[in-house]
């Protein structure tokens, strides 16, 4: 009992009961602003990167290849700049499978003659005709359906974290909004081109190489849609 008594907290903390019995009677609270490159799990992105070549340097030209404005271009290329990123995800996927099977077997054995000496080896009253009938039927039918859709439509500001040797950009946005007791959470990180950023300074999520975006959160509504940690548990080790 008291072995079961100390357990107790650690899988309460293992769970994650003890953040949500540490916010009872108040929402979620928001994380505080913290620089991306700060935190222990981020990684600089290596990528393939072709030989660094010079710029040419049009000669009496005071415009700039790849700018768009006449002084300055005001779209995000450095380290630290803001670029917003246009988040629009509509997926539909539809998949149905049927699949049917019947089988159908008779078997039959009889010995009828064996040199007249089947009398003796075989049961007063058995039919040497017929020793051995065996009938078999199997039937199977299986109807699998599947249909999903998706539809997000969200802006996010994402800062430049990193600027690749061929010119690319690493960006890595991340936003918060608290409504009432839920916490809504959207991230977002991923390779553009400078040349994909639009001229007031947006890019779409489908211009993203290597992209990851996650939307979800946390709050009393997320939490009535998990399993209840018992049931999950019981999913994960019953065989059946």
């Amino acid at each position: 009992m008291r072995a079961a008594l100390l357990l107790l907290p650690l899988a309460l903390a293992g769970c994650g009961s003890l953040e949500r019995l540490s916010r009872i009677g108040r929402p979620p609270e928001l994380s505080e602003v913290r620089n991306p490159t700060a935190d222990p799990a981020w990684r600089p992105v290596s990528m393939p990167m072709p030989q660094a070549q010079e710029a040419a340097l049009p000669a009496n030209s005071l415009w700039r290849p790849g700018s768009r404005t006449f002084l300055r271009d005001q779209r995000a290329a450095q380290v630290g700049d803001l670029v917003t990123i246009l988040v629009s995800i509509s997926d539909d996927a539809q998949l149905q499978n049927r699949t049917q099977r019947t089988r159908n077997g008779t078997d039959s054995l009889g010995i009828p003659q064996v040199f007249g000496m089947q009398t003796r080896w075989l049961p007063r009253g058995a039919d040497p005709s017929s020793l051995l009938d065996s009938k078999g039927g199997q039937t199977s039918d299986g109807n699998g359906t599947v249909k999903r859709g998706e539809t997000v439509n969200l802006r996010l500001a994402a800062t430049v974290t990193q600027v690749l040797p061929n010119g690319n950009l690493v960006v890595t946005g991340r936003q918060e909004v608290r409504v009432s007791a839920e916490l809504r959470e959207l991230a977002v990180q991923g390779v553009i081109r400078p040349e994909d950023i639009a001229s007031d300074n947006t890019i779409r999520h489908d211009r993203l190489a290597e992209a990851r975006i996650a939307y979800g959160g946390r709050g009393t509504l997320s939490d009535l849609q998990q399993p209840r940690y018992g049931q999950q548990l019981m999913d994960a080790i019953l065989p059946f």
